[in-house]
């Protein structure tokens, strides 16, 4: 007998327990709850960092982006370039206003030479006047590789899109009074250009940079046009 009621107050006891454990599920109902909180605050702020690094990410694409664009197109004194390029070749490209058709506008206008670097190399003396007509002479032939031939014809086409007459005259000479543009392309010790009247410019050629001194002349021409225009 006495057996028995220890066995059964020890059976009680563990009932009890068991029922507590069973009957009690606040305490787990809140923790889980709370872990749930937890759990939100921790992924809200995992997006947050999501978030914030795309837009980083983005910002960073937009700035370079803003970037390339920037280091693309340039002024020199007043006339804006872009850069461009044609396989290997890199052109500097600007467009001067023309009347086509009875209709404004606008033709391109490319230089294999950067012009803010002729400026620095190539010295140039007076300012550039714009008249109607040209005289334009060469004292021998710059063959250079074909780059003779290029800067020529660049030359000629500048003055013929901005509607000026051009001719070869080996008799002319400087114009005293200015009522035309004297152009003499020469052989030279340094690559310059050298105002000798009014509006007359002796282009001095040394080392074959024929290139060089028409291209540094051509943007002298774009600058008055452009000072023209506005």
């Amino acid at each position: 007998m006495v057996m028995k009621k220890k066995g059964t107050k020890k059976s009680k006891s563990s009932l009890n327990t068991v029922a507590n454990a069973n009957t009690n599920p606040r305490s787990d109902l809140h923790k889980e709850k709370h872990a749930n909180k937890e759990q939100i605050k921790r992924e809200n702020k995992q997006l947050k960092n999501i978030f914030i690094g795309v837009g980083i990410i983005v910002l960073i694409f937009v700035l370079i982006i803003l970037f390339s664009n920037s280091a693309k197109h340039f002024k020199y004194k007043g006339v804006g370039f872009e850069i461009v390029k044609e396989g290997e070749l890199i052109l500097y490209q600007t467009k001067i206003p023309v009347i086509y058709d009875g209709q404004p506008a606008e033709y391109n206008i490319y230089l294999r030479n950067d012009p803010r670097k002729l400026e620095k190399s190539v010295a140039a003396q007076g300012t550039l006047l714009l008249l109607d007509d040209v005289v334009l002479n060469m004292t021998k032939e710059f063959n250079c590789e074909g780059d003779g031939i290029l800067a020529i014809a660049n030359l000629l086409k500048i003055y013929s899109v901005i509607g000026a007459n051009v001719i070869k005259d080996e008799n002319a000479s400087c114009d005293s009074l200015g009522r035309y543009t004297f152009l003499q392309i020469q052989s030279g010790n340094e690559t310059s250009i050298e105002k000798t009247g009014p509006s007359c410019y002796n282009l001095n050629v040394n080392d074959c940079e024929i290139l060089e001194v028409t291209e540094r002349f051509m943007a002298g021409i774009l600058v008055r046009i452009n000072l023209e225009e506005t």
